[in-house]
């Protein structure tokens, strides 16, 4: 275990079992007198690493907060940009649930999802009825992309069968995930940061959309959803259906006009951080 010398927030990083046993990177950026703690979900092919401004953010906030990086990817164990089931991902957020609980057991929990991460938080928050005090997402992956045919469905499902951990180009295109040509080129460089996943991976994604994209009358917490206006990779109306489901006091909606996917890495990122630093207090407070 490490820690920053960033003032007044402690870092750490370190690694625990997850629940499907492979080893999982933990960070962790801790301020003196946190009010709540926040886990932090990335999304496909990326890592916890990305996250570093909105953990800063957050912490200043008073917010314990706690990111991970999901199996197969970044510096945990297993096979790259690869799961078995999709529900090893919800054991996983559920463990690291749990052990941020238990190490802090007075702060409220929340739970922050981008992407693929957005996709895993809503399942959480459909399928497992968590004892948190609220979940918000980010460009979550709700829907398929309007360039996805039902033959590349098909095929997928086949793949699965026949060679699910077969690595297969994402195609995702860098250029749409902001508007920042520093945060595109930075993307690019990263070692960590993969460019394929395994026909299972892709397999239980779009069978998790399929399935979380109708279940939003099940989250039974106070839900957050962003989205950018501009967002090619994950569509805007995957976030606007599933909004449209809730029924739960403590929602809210942010769509953001001319922002691409990652709206935590546009030009207007601290409106952004803001909009969700408010929810978070606002949600805090109506516990008090």
């Amino acid at each position: 275990m490490k820690a920053s010398r960033a003032p007044g927030i402690r870092r750490t990083e370190f690694h625990i079992q997850g629940a499907s046993g492979l080893r999982l990177f933990r960070r962790s950026w801790l301020p003196a007198d946190p009010k709540r703690s926040v886990v932090l979900v990335h999304g496909y092919a990326e890592h916890s690493g990305r996250y570093e401004y909105v953990a800063a953010h957050l912490a200043a906030q008073q917010c314990a907060v706690h990111a991970y990086d999901q199996q197969g990817h970044g510096r945990s164990d297993g096979t790259r940009c690869h799961v078995r089931r999709f529900d090893e991902l919800l054991d996983d957020l559920d463990a690291i649930v749990s052990e941020v609980r238990h190490g802090r057991p007075d702060l409220p929990v929340f739970i922050v999802g981008h992407s693929m991460g957005g996709l895993v938080v809503a399942s959480y928050a459909c399928e497992r009825s968590p004892q948190v005090a609220g979940v918000a997402t980010s460009g979550a992956a709700l829907a398929l992309s309007g360039d996805f045919s039902r033959a590349k469905l098909l095929a997928a499902r086949l793949l699965r069968r026949l060679a699910p951990k077969l690595a297969m180009t994402s195609d995702l295109d860098p250029n749409a995930l902001s508007r920042d040509l520093r945060v595109v080129q930075e993307y690019l460089d990263d070692p960590l940061v993969g460019s394929k996943l395994t026909a299972s991976l892709g397999a239980e994604m779009i069978a998790a959309i399929e399935r979380t994209s109708r279940a939003g009358a099940e989250v039974a917490v106070p839900m957050l959803m962003m989205h950018g206006e501009q967002d090619t990779l994950c569509p805007v109306r995957g976030t606007l259906d599933f909004y449209e489901q809730l029924n739960v006091s403590g929602k809210r909606l942010h769509t953001y006009a001319g922002l691409r996917h990652e709206i935590f890495n546009e030009p207007e990122r601290d409106v952004v951080l803001g909009d969700l630093a408010d929810w978070i207090g606002h949600i805090h407070s109506e516990l008090s």
